[in-house]
């Protein structure tokens, strides 16, 4: 039997005014799963951003009472270091001071790639029920029959690429990378996924590589397939 991974729920912070949108992206985060402190503007979210606690805050650059890069600023000069996001219906926006830009609307999906990428792996579920189900028109059967062939795969996969890497044959990492970026999204492996897509970008940075490694290893320890 497979052994019990339960992985701690992180908190985020979400800075959204319009209503739909904000129950919308709100559905989206807590079904990872996280806990979502939200805010409709900016005087309440740095209110909540003060106080901490937060794995990362998701801001909307356009607000009622000001704009969420100058909340980011604010933060950062009171000594506030949490990783942020914005959000902005403007995909060409400049957002100086976040990890990257969300161009709104977007796609759960994405939203959920989004966080996978940027929280800290240990802070999210190694699978993704909603990602691997979708990705299987809803057949749990056979998500989990694909899940045990990715686990019976990945040993090897994760041999390969941390030697390509070691050795500094970049081609060679990144071709079993590609791989491996169809196989997690097919299985709803998000958080591998994100550490898989970071190692492509640079096979040479030692904490993608760790990264990657730490979440194969969660994975092949015992993850449990719901």
């Amino acid at each position: 039997m497979l052994a019990s991974i339960v992985p701690l729920i992180p908190r985020l912070l979400l800075l959204e005014d319009d209503p739909t949108s904000a129950a919308a992206l709100r559905a989206g985060l807590e079904s990872l799963p996280a806990r979502v402190d939200q805010a409709a503007n900016v005087a309440e979210a740095a209110a909540l951003a003060a106080r901490g606690g937060h794995a990362l805050w998701l801001f909307d650059l356009q607000l009622p009472d000001g704009r969420g890069d100058a909340l980011l600023a604010r933060l950062r000069a009171d000594g506030l270091a949490t990783p942020a996001l914005a959000l902005s219906a403007d995909p060409g926006a400049d957002a100086r001071g976040f990890l990257r830009v969300l161009a709104k609307p977007l796609a759960l999906s994405e939203l959920r790639a989004a966080v996978a990428a940027v929280l800290p792996p240990d802070l999210l579920p190694p699978w993704d029920e909603v990602a691997g189900l979708a990705a299987v028109a809803g057949q749990a059967t056979a998500l989990q029959t694909l899940r045990r062939l990715f686990l019976d795969e990945l040993p090897e996969q994760r041999r390969q690429v941390l030697a390509a890497c070691e050795s500094g044959d970049e081609t060679a990492a990144r071709a079993q990378l590609h791989r491996l970026k169809a196989s997690c999204g097919f299985v709803g492996a998000l958080p591998l996924l994100a550490a898989v897509r970071a190692l492509y970008a640079t096979p040479g940075d030692a904490g993608a590589r760790q990264r990657f490694d730490a979440c194969s290893a969660r994975l092949l320890a015992g993850a449990p397939m719901p």
